[in-house]
């Protein structure tokens, strides 16, 4: 990395210095005249190493930068680790069956018993979807090396399960009983393996995206305030702060570039892949024909809240403002969408009622005989378009909660909580009659979390876009759910929101499936229960 000055005093200079158009580089100079509308008369020397943009027709291209990053962005690279286990899984059971049949030619197995690839396709789809409801292909996994491989051993666990019962409803689909256990152990070691060097490769730099920030303030200082931890941190690489007028002192000093440095041979030293635009305030200094240059060269320009947003799951509420919700490509609706959404919300509600029918008997028979009291629990919540309806949960609090007629926020050790209440809280039992909710519309299965009207009065007042997350109808389940503990107070709610609109904007059926899949992590390992 560049030499990174200690010196305060050379952070914040004049528009044209802070982005690298001094007295020393006229070349830049000349760039920055035109992006302000003087007359470029300084009759500049020609740079040897960068053409001059619009000036000489004959001029030579602007060279773009290389990378070294083999995946660009974080998705890619949990691709690649999925399609890597897949590939395991699936010539395992290959082998293993050959193995195992070792009197019977693998073609002549096939041509008696039918082909062996859609078995072993339906085998590694029931692996990849184990793995990835135990959270295992999440980049930012931060359970540890014990925690990981856990969560392994349960997904080949529920896995071999799940296999099993599948042949058993379908004898012609099956494979012998030792093929099975012998891909689940060679899985088992396989995948560990794969992982641990995953974790060890994942944070080389060269897999990194290398981010210069164009600012040094408030702002800019959010990056490491909200991607603080290394796993946080896995899919870039802050290669330096560029102090600007009107930013305040918030990022470390041995962060920040030199106020007087050649910005575009530090770009192209640092091998800059892109720009967070991060400054305090754009009305002072913003570089924009410095901007240009780097574009014209390869690299990348995004506004911070489109940075943390990629890099979060979330969007920063604190950070945008009203022409962030105006151009964003979020928020869509037509009606294909919808018709595939409603289709899978009520898909999955029958599905879940049949599955979970005997338990919710069971439940219902507890709560009567704790305090003979109504099983269910009706309240009003603020649905799709801010339209109010009636939840039905399974009770979980003794009758009479709120007696006084004033919506209380729920809190930890709640003494409102009966004992059978406290234990369907924990394994999420409570919000099974939802599905009911869902089967009439008022509800879907993946969605914000619905909130009292009482509460969502005072929110909309303090938290900005707040009444936005009612663009989507309320879910049992939701990115907010699955990727934040319990909320029960404003700060948590101001939280929740960049979940909640961040899955608004980015809404999509394979999306609900994933929520659905890591939902099963959090009712497992009872994360975020109160």
């Amino acid at each position: 990395m560049a030499h990174i000055s200690h010196e305060p005093q050379e952070e914040f200079v004049s528009s044209e210095a802070a982005a690298g158009y001094g007295s020393g580089d006229p070349y830049l100079a000349t760039l920055a005249d035109r992006s302000l509308g003087r007359s470029a008369d300084r009759n500049p020397s020609p740079r040897p190493r960068m053409a001059e943009v619009g000036s000489v027709p004959k001029a030579q291209p602007a060279a773009r930068l290389s990378t070294l990053r083999f995946f660009d962005g974080n998705v890619h690279r949990i691709a690649a680790l999925a399609f890597a286990e897949a590939t395991l899984a699936f010539f395992a059971l290959y082998a293993f069956v050959d193995i195992f049949s070792p009197s019977v030619a693998l073609v002549g197995l096939e041509s008696a018993a039918g082909a062996i690839w859609p078995r072993a396709l339906l085998v590694t789809a029931i692996v990849i979807a184990c793995m990835s409801s135990m959270g295992l292909y999440q980049l930012r996994q931060r359970s540890g090396r014990n925690g990981m491989l856990a969560r392994v051993v349960v997904a080949m666990v529920a896995a071999a399960i799940g296999i099993e019962v599948l042949f058993l409803a379908i004898p012609g689909l099956a494979v012998s009983h030792a093929a099975v256990i012998g891909t689940g152990i060679v899985c088992l070691a396989g995948f560990s393996l794969m992982r641990l060097a995953f974790a060890r490769v994942v944070d080389q730099d060269v897999f990194k995206r290398r981010v210069l920030v164009w600012g040094a303030g408030d702002r800019a200082a959010t990056i490491g305030q909200r991607l603080r931890r290394r796993t946080d941190q896995r899919g870039f690489l802050v290669a330096g702060y560029v102090g600007t007028p009107g930013d305040s002192v918030a990022v470390p000093f041995d962060k920040r570039v030199p106020g007087k440095a050649d910005l575009l041979g530090f770009v192209e030293r640092e091998r800059i892949h892109e720009i967070v635009i991060a400054m305090d305030d754009r009305r002072q200094g913003f570089p924009e024909a410095f901007l240009r240059e780097c574009r014209l060269r390869g690299v990348a320009v995004i506004d911070i809240v489109q940075f943390l947003e990629r890099e979060t799951g979330r969007v920063s509420v604190e950070l945008a403002s009203p022409s962030w919700l105006i151009y964003s490509k979020g928020f869509r609706a037509d009606l294909l969408r919808s018709t595939i959404k409603r289709a899978f919300d009520v898909t999955a509600a029958l599905v879940l009622l049949v599955l979970t029918g005997p338990v919710m008997l069971l439940t219902a028979l507890a709560i009567w005989m704790e305090d003979r009291g109504p099983i269910f629990y009706r309240q009003v919540r603020t649905g799709q378009g801010g339209r109010p309806f009636k939840i039905i949960k399974f009770r979980s609090m003794s009758v009479n909660a709120e007696s006084g007629g004033k919506a209380i926020w729920a809190v930890r050790n709640d003494p409102r909580v009966t004992r059978v209440g406290e234990f369907i809280r924990k394994v999420r039992i409570d919000e099974l009659p939802q599905a009911f909710n869902v089967l009439a519309g008022t509800m879907s299965f993946v969605g914000p979390r619905p909130e009292r009207p009482e509460f969502v009065h005072t929110l909309e007042q303090t938290i900005p876009f707040f009444g936005e997350r009612h663009f989507a109808k309320p879910g049992i389940t939701g990115w907010a759910q699955v990727r934040y503990p319990y909320g029960a107070s404003e700060h948590d709610s101001r939280e929740k929101l960049g979940y909640d609109l961040y899955y608004v904007m980015n809404q999509s059926l394979a999306f609900d499936v994933m929520i659905l899949m890591q939902t099963v992590e959090i009712v497992l390992f009872r994360i975020g229960s109160r």
